[in-house]
């Protein structure tokens, strides 16, 4: 029987070879991830990413997973809008993401009481029903198999608890030739002058491409068993804030 064939970028290949292949890419471009974010998105991503720090809505005592936490700046953001009274957990696939994750959060003085888990989202090494929120922040579109990450998710939020996904999105159709422009031209050539991995930034473009529009993302959440989902567009559609609730 043929395996199940996903999208790498615009290549169609099996899951476990899109994990080996993302978990490869990330493992390249670690080092250079965040300055990259800042020169793809023109700044645009920290706006983005204060935004939806700003819909978890965390509160004292809460458990709050950190899913694909990639460099960690997203739990900085959260550590410093929301305090050290909630209980964080960082988790992603790739190692070195985690390293520079865990590094970033040693330098700004906030890791002590952080846990960090090497982890595929695909299977959640978390019991039921073990976090108030959940955040995926530019991560979902690299999993696998996002679907069965949605069900995991799902699974071990608390009853009214709440998911949080940032991720890219269908720019408006008037940005489209100019969109198209810099994503095919300026990122990979950026990539290759930065980062030194043109490949990379071209699988990160394409992907987004192959990512479902908004309303197929509710959707998605909705068929993981989330009762109610809504959305927020930001920057002509560029990006998007999906909030999932159990």
């Amino acid at each position: 029987m043929s395996k199940e064939q996903v999208y790498c970028g615009y290549r169609l290949v099996d899951k476990e070879t899109k994990t080996r292949e993302v978990n490869r890419i990330f493992s390249s471009v670690a080092g250079h991830y965040d300055l990259m974010n800042d020169m793809m998105s023109l700044g645009a991503h920290r706006i983005w990413k204060r935004i939806a720090v700003s819909l978890c809505g965390v509160r004292d005592g809460h458990s709050m997973l950190d899913l694909a936490s990639g460099s960690g700046d997203m739990s900085v953001l959260l550590r410093k809008r929301y305090g050290s009274s909630f209980k964080l957990t960082l988790a992603d696939i790739n190692r070195d993401m985690l390293d520079v994750g865990l590094n970033r959060l040693i330098d700004a003085g906030l890791w002590p009481g952080i846990d960090f888990v090497q982890c595929d989202a695909a299977g959640l090494p978390f019991a039921d029903k073990s976090f108030d929120r959940v955040l995926i922040a530019f991560g979902l579109r690299n999993f696998a198999d996002p679907q069965r990450a949605l069900s995991e998710v799902h699974r071990t939020l608390k009853p009214g608890g709440r998911l949080i996904i940032l991720e890219f999105s269908r720019v408006n159709a008037f940005l489209q030739p100019l969109y198209d422009t810099f994503s095919f031209s300026v990122i990979p050539f950026l990539g290759r002058c930065v980062a030194g991995d043109e490949d990379s930034y071209r699988y990160l473009v394409e992907s987004i491409r192959t990512h479902p529009d908004a309303d197929t993302l509710r959707e998605q959440c909705k068929d993981a068993g989330f009762d109610d989902c809504d959305y927020v567009r930001l920057s002509g559609g560029i990006a998007a804030i999906h909030r999932a609730y159990k």
